[in-house]
């Protein structure tokens, strides 16, 4: 049987906001995926969203991370952090009207196990350098993923941003 995508929720920001946040995920899907389309107006070429679940504001999320923008490629852990920071988010002063692409998978999120994900992103800018990232991420926890939170800090989403949530079955 083929998996089948069911949009659950979106938002589009009509003004600047530093916050976007689905609640009350239902829990009769077997996976969840979360689509970005992001630019904030930190005033460089590139931002940072962290990714936190259920509230939990506590040290459970881990990362690995892998990047490159062409000409470089690197790697970096996140270990025992209080959410997950994804980087390389469209800034303010990277070229009009580009946006970051980011797409987050969470297979088996009702588990009572921890949750592991992935996730991937594109920050293309029309400019010389353009990144991508991998990464890979475990959230120590055992309940079910019934919230999740996009937020900025010291930054905002700006309009046309969109974040789409679509369960899997």
């Amino acid at each position: 049987m083929a998996l089948q995508l069911f949009k659950i929720a979106d938002t589009t920001v009509g003004s600047p906001v530093n916050t976007i946040s689905f609640s009350n995920i239902p829990s009769g899907y077997t996976d969840l995926k979360v689509v970005f389309s992001l630019r904030n107006d930190v005033a460089s070429p590139q931002g940072t969203c962290n990714i936190r679940f259920n509230s939990d504001t506590g040290n459970n999320y881990t990362y690995r991370r892998l990047y490159g923008n062409g000409s470089s490629a690197a790697s970096d852990t996140g270990a025992a952090t209080n959410n997950l920071a994804f980087t390389f988010l469209v800034g303010a002063t990277a070229t009009s009207n580009t946006f970051s692409n980011w797409e987050l998978y969470i297979p088996n999120y009702t588990s009572s196990n921890y949750k592991s994900m992935s996730f991937d992103a594109a920050h293309e800018t029309n400019s010389t350098t353009a990144y991508l990232t991998m990464y890979a991420a475990l959230w120590s926890n055992s309940s079910a993923i019934s919230s999740i939170v996009c937020e900025t800090f010291g930054q905002n989403f700006v309009t046309n941003t969109t974040v789409t949530l679509y369960g899997v079955l």
